[in-house]
């Protein structure tokens, strides 16, 4: 493990594009209420969005642009497993570098080492301002019969809620572009969708007013092509 040379923050604002559903697993029935809640602060009752769910999206969808999922069978990149390439090795080793490795290694010394501490630190991020909750509901269409089967309701943050976002990363010496590839990470979540039913056309956000350790670098980050080589 090399030395810790800086902690970078990365905050903005996440902009709501369509409604959003992250679910709050609200295990128990209510009749004649929502069948899918959005997660809510336990005190507030406002919704947020977890950092989790952010971090675990922005994951998966650089582990599919460095061709680590098909190799994982779908499980988390993992420095352990043997990689076709020195490239998808290296990485795999990023990922578990930015995110945290997807399988033990605490027995293997040299490999912790490599990996080292998580460096993203995500936080939860709450409504700038508050914002009533859209009901939407939906069916599925019997092929046959053209009637709708299977109605429900599912509870949305609607398109234009502003959430607070922020972030910090631990910086260590040869971590140089580990930073980049977080970047390509967050413009692929922009590109893809957040929460569930994204097929839907649920989940689209724009990152604004990003700024790196006070510093705007919004226009950077605009003009970002996660496909770009080199």
């Amino acid at each position: 493990m090399t030395k810790l040379i800086n902690i970078t923050t990365i905050n903005g604002t996440i902009k709501l594009k369509s409604g959003l559903h992250i679910g709050g697993g609200d295990a128990t029935m209510k009749i004649g209420g929502i069948d899918n809640e959005v997660i809510k602060h336990p005190i507030t009752g406002d919704p947020y969005i977890p950092g989790s769910s952010i971090k675990g999206k922005i994951r998966s969808l650089l582990e599919w642009k460095l061709g680590l999922v098909g190799i994982n069978e779908g499980k988390p990149a993992n420095v352990t497993k043997t990689y076709p390439t020195d490239m998808e090795t290296e990485n795999a080793l990023k990922i578990a570098q930015l995110f945290g490795n997807g399988g033990e290694i605490k027995d293997n010394k040299e490999l912790s080492q490599k990996v080292g501490v998580t460096r993203i630190s995500f936080n939860d991020c709450e409504l700038k301002e508050k914002i009533k909750t859209e009901v939407k509901f939906e069916n599925s269409i019997n092929r046959i019969t053209s009637k709708a089967d299977n109605p429900r309701q599912t509870e949305r943050v609607p398109s234009g809620a502003d959430f607070d976002f922020s972030m910090t990363v631990k910086v260590f010496e040869n971590d140089a572009d580990l930073i980049d590839l977080l970047k390509q990470g967050m413009k692929l979540l922009e590109l893809d969708s957040l929460g569930g039913n994204g097929s839907r056309g649920y989940g689209k956000i724009k990152f604004e007013n990003l700024q790196e350790n006070g510093k705007s670098i919004q226009d950077e980050f605009d003009r970002l092509d996660p496909f770009q080589q080199g």
